[in-house]
């Protein structure tokens, strides 16, 4: 494909970078982006990709807008509370980048329809708040062989990770049951909306993200696969842990016990 004119001066910080250049964008242009959550972590990443020029992004939401989500999810509007999540950011990224397909899932994930709602996708970002749709991606994009960015937040706090365990010539990159092999307790790990979270820090986490899934798409820079980036905001400090494919994983191990997900 080749850029219009309006493409070239919409997209002009990036043609200029070597290691982006045209063909970079025209990747970007082509590459399908599914965000599952349009929430705190899914906000800026959406508005990030979209500005980025990712052609196709797709959003799985079943929530409605709240009045209590607009002090971090900065792609909805208070006139649209009430409204849809999935239409609600779609219409925010038409403002930005009217050129973006966005193609809304206002379902909830489950066992039953997340292969079908991968299966389309070249990378997948994880801007969920529970465990359970945490461990359902990983088992899901590790059987289709896609790349998971994915984030988490809480309080003053947030991490993010890349798992390519599925990945083709990835076969030595961890899952995310090699970092944490089973959820936690119920009731061990508050959520959210108990605990509360700095608005901001979800901005934080999410251009990251966004950051990470651009990188991913344009084979950019050194991925997250295999480390853990934990940022804390009240110390205003980042660290890194590097963390290797467990063999007994029961997923991505020597043994998997895990051939589909449920």
């Amino acid at each position: 494909m080749e850029l219009t004119d309006a493409q070239f001066e919409r997209y002009a910080r990036h043609l200029i970078l070597d290691e982006v250049g045209d063909a970079g964008q025209e990747k970007l242009l082509q590459a399908r982006v599914l965000v599952v959550g349009a929430g705190g972590l899914g906000a800026p990443m959406l508005l990030y990709l979209a500005a980025a020029g990712v052609g196709t992004i797709g959003i799985i939401d079943d929530d409605h807008v709240d009045l209590s989500n607009l002090q971090r999810q900065v792609i909805h509007m208070t006139e649209r509370v009430g409204s849809a999540k999935t239409q609600s950011a779609a219409a925010t990224i038409a403002a930005v980048n009217p050129d973006i397909v966005v193609e809304q899932h206002a379902t909830r994930l489950t066992a039953d329809n997340v292969m079908a709602l991968i299966n389309d996708y070249d990378v997948i970002a994880d801007g969920s708040d529970n465990f359970s749709t945490r461990y359902l991606l990983n088992d899901a994009c590790h059987l289709a062989g896609k790349t998971l960015v994915a984030g988490a937040l809480l309080r003053f706090e947030g991490q993010l990770s890349t798992f390519r365990s599925g990945v083709s010539g990835h076969q030595d990159a961890p899952c995310y049951r090699c970092l944490f092999p089973a959820p936690p307790a119920a009731g061990t790990v508050p959520r959210c909306d108990e605990a509360g979270i700095l608005g901001a820090v979800a901005g934080v986490i999410g251009t990251l993200q966004a950051t990470e899934v651009i990188k991913e798409i344009l084979s950019l820079g050194d991925s997250m696969a295999g480390r853990l980036m934990l940022y804390d905001s009240l110390s205003g400090s980042f660290r890194t842990v590097k963390f290797k494919r467990n063999p007994e994983c029961p997923l991505c191990g020597d043994a998997p016990q895990i051939q589909a997900v449920s």
